[in-house]
C-alpha cells in the first residue's frame, strides 16, 4: 500500500481533511492508506472537538510515503509548527508530493518553498506580512482556490474540495475522469450532478 501522511496540530481544521482522506480510500480501492503524524504522540484535538490520536510522532514518522499533507487549523503560527520543517523539507528532497492547506500554506512560505512555484494562501497581503524576507514568491501567486506545481498543492480554508481534486489528481489515486465525476458529485450536490457509477462499491473498501 502507498501511504499518504497527514501532518495534524492542535486546532487541525477538520473539513481540510475529511474530504481528501476519504476519497484516496474510496477511490483508491485499497491501494492506499491514510495515516497521521503529529509533532508528539499526545492526542490532537480539532476545532469541532474530534480527538485525533496521531500514527506517528517526528521521531517514529517513516520515509517511504508517497505524500505528506499539511492539515491547516489554528496553531500553524505558533512555535511547535516550526518543528514540522525538517519533515517537509524531507518530503521536498525525496520527489514527494507535498500538500498544504489554509494556514498551513501559509506556513509553506515562512518556509520559503513556495517561492519557485506556483501557488496560492488565503490571502496574500497576510502571506507577505507572516513570511517576511522567507517570502519572495508573489509573482507566482494566484488567486485561486487550488493550484497544483511542481510537486506542491496549496489551497485556501474555504478549498477542501479543490485541494482534494488536485492532491487525487497528483498521486493519480484514481483516472481523471473518475476524479472529476467525485468531485462534480460533491461539488454540485446530489440533484446537481449524476451519482458516480461505482458509488455502490464504496461501501465495500469502508
Amino acid at each position: 500500500m502507498k501511504t499518504v501522511l497527514f501532518a495534524l496540530l492542535d486546532q487541525w481544521a477538520d473539513w481540510e481533511a475529511a474530504y481528501l482522506a476519504s476519497a484516496i480510500r474510496m477511490l483508491g480501492q485499497n491501494a492506499f492508506i491514510c495515516q497521521t503524524v503529529s509533532v508528539t504522540p499526545a492526542p490532537v484535538r480539532s476545532i469541532g472537538g474530534l480527538l485525533a490520536v496521531p500514527d506517528f510522532d517526528l521521531q517514529t514518522a517513516p520515509s517511504d510515503y508517497q505524500a505528506l499533507i499539511l492539515v491547516g487549523g489554528m496553531s500553524w503560527r505558533e512555535e511547535t509548527a516550526r518543528q514540522l520543517a525538517p519533515l517537509v523539507h524531507q518530503c521536498l528532497g525525496g520527489g514527494k508530493l507535498l500538500g498544504a492547506i489554509c494556514d498551513a500554506a501559509g506556513f509553506l512560505g515562512t518556509l520559503g518553498v513556495l517561492n519557485t512555484v506556483r501557488h496560492t494562501a488565503n490571502d496574500l497581503g497576510d502571506l507577505k506580512a507572516w513570511a517576511g524576507a522567507a517570502y519572495t514568491g508573489e509573482p507566482n501567486f494566484l488567486p485561486q482556490q487550488a493550484v497544483s506545481d511542481g510537486g506542491i498543492v496549496t489551497a485556501n480554508g474555504t478549498a477542501a474540495l479543490e485541494f482534494a481534486r488536485e492532491v487525487l489528481l497528483a498521486l493519480q489515486v484514481a483516472p481523471e475522469p473518475k476524479i472529476t465525476e467525485w468531485y462534480d458529485f460533491h461539488k454540485k450536490g446530489y440533484y446537481g450532478a449524476p451519482l458516480p457509477q461505482d458509488a455502490t462499491s464504496w461501501e465495500e473498501v469502508v
